[in-house]
């Protein structure tokens, strides 16, 4: 048996041990994918009769698979001798396998198929699901099984994320890669990088860094994002004690289908609109989202309803705007309907506003993280937009919207920080 060099960036030497878990995450031109693939050829080459299964989410067709990649690791490698290349495999020395396959669709009887596979690979790991996950981690069981997963950082509740970085199994390794450790970094590349880092500022640090998603391409408040993070004023953000807090709602209901129930904490100080909190929470009853707001010491806080304030509780049958007062809240009457092209005045108004923002970067990350997400819808084929996307993101960036709309320069009314009295135990 050949034994093989193969020339590996420093940042990877940790992964050459052996190790349960082992992650690569990060951007663009890192080579994650290119040395989990060597890797794997190497295990083959080395270790006779390994079986491995390259997992992606979604694969409807080889092309979206590893395959080629490995095939052209074998080929630079010139183990053509050992390697027996098919259509839909690859066989190894000593009557080893490397498969290729999507977990959609995977049940948990078809995924037992899998069962004394040695290495199972997932690369793009950052679209495997939750449920795939937990049927894959069980099924690769076998004596020194190992599990290896590459991808780019999407959001923090990704399944790969929230297991290897969020919740850090024992005996995993975990590595952070970049262009920058990437000591074969093409010059095309670089090129490319900095034309994203000129070109593309709001999508730059996800693409390029690793980083976690910002913004989404196309979304309304990206720039607004980007510049606020550039010019400092993402960090930590304090409420003056002597002005009040504002509590701006965006109505959700009760129960596993219903509607995001959003809230953020703004104070307008000056001509700063400091964001100082965020809270978000779906299918629970209005008393939960009240004793969020006391368990925070926001009992003082004024709070700002949408139109839909004067509906009628789907439990209670009362409206909303009477609940929240008889729990001791002072109730701004709630907003108007404002009918038609409501959704896009919300989004010009909080644009228009967008350099007098200042969020407190630990208490608004959930919400900052929606805000760069909303999105236009598309009709692909004729080119034009549709309106905003009624989605999962939209729910904070209209009760962000409400506070721009309801927002008075300073000036502009008599009482537009009329100030308080704090007590030690709350906002007065």
């Amino acid at each position: 048996m050949s034994i093989l060099k193969i020339p590996t960036a420093k940042i990877f030497e940790p992964l050459l041990r052996p190790a349960r878990y082992k992650g690569v995450y990060g951007g663009r031109g890192s080579g994650k994918s290119h040395f989990f693939g060597e890797l794997l050829v190497e295990t083959c080459q080395a270790e006779r009769g390994t079986l491995a299964v390259c997992i992606r989410e979604a694969q409807r067709s080889l092309a979206q698979s590893s395959k080629r990649l490995i095939e052209g690791k074998i080929a630079s490698l010139r183990l053509g001798h050992g390697f027996k290349l098919f259509s839909d495999k690859i066989e190894t020395p000593g009557d080893g396998l490397i498969i290729f396959r999507g977990l959609q669709d995977h049940t948990a009887d078809s995924i037992k198929s899998l069962e004394g596979f040695r290495i199972a690979w997932i690369d793009e790991a950052q679209s495997l699901s939750a449920r795939s996950l937990a049927l894959l981690r069980p099924t690769i069981r076998v004596k020194d099984s190992e599990l290896w997963a590459s991808w780019n950082p999407r959001r923090k509740s990704d399944a790969i994320d929230d297991f290897l970085r969020g919740r850090k199994p024992d005996g995993a390794v975990l590595v952070k890669a970049n262009w920058r450790d990437n000591p074969w970094f093409p010059d095309v590349l670089g090129e490319e990088r900095l034309l994203d880092q000129k070109l593309y500022p709001e999508r730059y640090d996800h693409i390029w860094e690793g980083e976690y998603a910002r913004a989404f391409e196309g979304a309304y408040f990206a720039a607004l994002l980007s510049e606020a993070r550039a010019q400092g004023r993402i960090g930590k953000v304090s409420a003056d004690p002597l002005l009040p807090l504002r509590a701006f709602i965006d109505i959700g209901g009760a129960g596993a289908a219903a509607d995001a129930f959003t809230i953020w904490i703004v104070q307008w100080v000056g001509s700063e609109i400091r964001v100082l909190d965020y809270y978000e929470s779906v299918g629970q009853v209005l008393a939960f989202h009240v004793n969020w707001l006391r368990s925070r010491r926001y009992d003082h806080a004024v709070l700002y309803l949408p139109h839909d304030g004067m509906a009628a509780n789907n439990i209670t049958g009362k409206r909303y705007e009477d609940h929240l007062r008889e729990a001791g809240f002072k109730v701004e009457p709630p907003v108007k309907n404002q009918g038609p092209g409501a959704a896009m005045m919300r989004i010009e108004a909080l644009r228009r506003l967008g350099p007098q923002l200042w969020f407190n970067e630990d208490t608004t990350e959930a919400g900052r993280e929606a805000l760069g997400f909303y999105h236009e819808r598309k009709d692909e084929t004729r080119n034009i937009g549709l309106g905003p996307e009624h989605d999962w993101s939209s729910h904070a960036a209209d009760a962000l919207g409400l506070m721009a709309i309801c927002y008075e320069q300073p000036g502009r009314v008599a009482a537009f920080n009329r100030p308080i009295q704090y007590t030690g135990r709350g906002w007065m």
